[in-house]
């Protein structure tokens, strides 16, 4: 081997390289293959890397998926939170189009708690992950608004009684002993059924402003749609397909 290293006189016997091209290099490595190699869909690799690829294809398994839920879980937390924000920030103008970023930060989580593995429970996972953090968005909006919406009634309430008063003398000056019905207290809702109440009222938002404005919210369940197939590609992931061993060795000369 030193020999034919050092001694610089073509050996025409044998086919010499004067560099090794790119295609005789792994495609995960860069190291080279020498005489056997793998195809990895359709890239060439080594022995090696693709021992590796076939020995990682076989690490999805449930602590993985656990793994990605709860990467996928944070990510759609953190995704609620900035929509609600920016929402409130905007006083009340919703920018649909952060469906779309919650989308594409679940699923991009998601890849990276289970080291590129994906799959159909996967995307299940980031479809329902992105819907639910988009519609609870919603319910931080709404408490933040309340007071403003209560003042509004109670404004509205007095204009009404104010108006009552003004041109319902002639008939409070016929009965003069009527006293006013009294009121019947609300019973007490408990926190678990409120809660429930609210969830429930959260997850159906994105529906609800159908009611509110059609158009507005046709364009939102649009866009949202838009944000839950981005997640459902991403995590989708890259199927691996092993061809191989293969001889890469020149026909020995004669």
């Amino acid at each position: 081997m030193s020999d034919s290293i050092n001694n610089s006189t073509p050996q025409f016997g044998t086919a010499e390289y004067a560099s090794q091209t790119a295609s005789d290099r792994c495609r995960v490595c860069q190291q080279p293959m020498g005489g056997t190699y793998y195809r990895v869909n359709t890239s060439r690799v080594c022995a090696s890397c693709a021992q590796k690829m076939e020995s990682a294809i076989t690490l999805d398994n449930h602590s993985a998926y656990v793994r990605a839920l709860a990467y996928g879980v944070g990510a759609a937390v953190v995704g609620l939170v900035g929509y609600a924000v920016i929402a409130i920030l905007l006083q009340g103008w919703v920018i649909s189009y952060m469906s779309i970023a919650v989308g594409w930060m679940v699923g991009t989580a998601m890849m990276k708690g289970s080291n590129g593995m994906g799959g159909r429970r996967y995307q299940i996972a980031a479809v329902v992950l992105t819907y639910a953090a988009v519609s609870m968005a919603a319910i931080p909006i709404w408490i933040h608004f309340a007071p403003d919406r209560h003042e509004r009634k109670q404004t509205q309430d007095q204009k009404f009684e104010e108006e009552e008063r003004k041109f319902g003398n002639d008939a409070g000056q016929q009965q003069p002993d009527a006293q006013p019905a009294p009121t019947a207290e609300k019973p007490r809702i408990g926190f678990g059924r409120w809660l429930g109440t609210v969830a429930l009222l959260g997850l159906a938002s994105p529906f609800i402003q159908l009611s509110g404005n059609f158009l507005w919210g046709a364009i939102g369940l649009l866009i949202l749609f838009w944000g839950i197939r981005i997640a459902w590609r991403i995590t989708a992931g890259r199927r691996f397909e092993i061809y191989g061993p293969f001889s890469d060795s020149p026909a020995a000369s004669t």
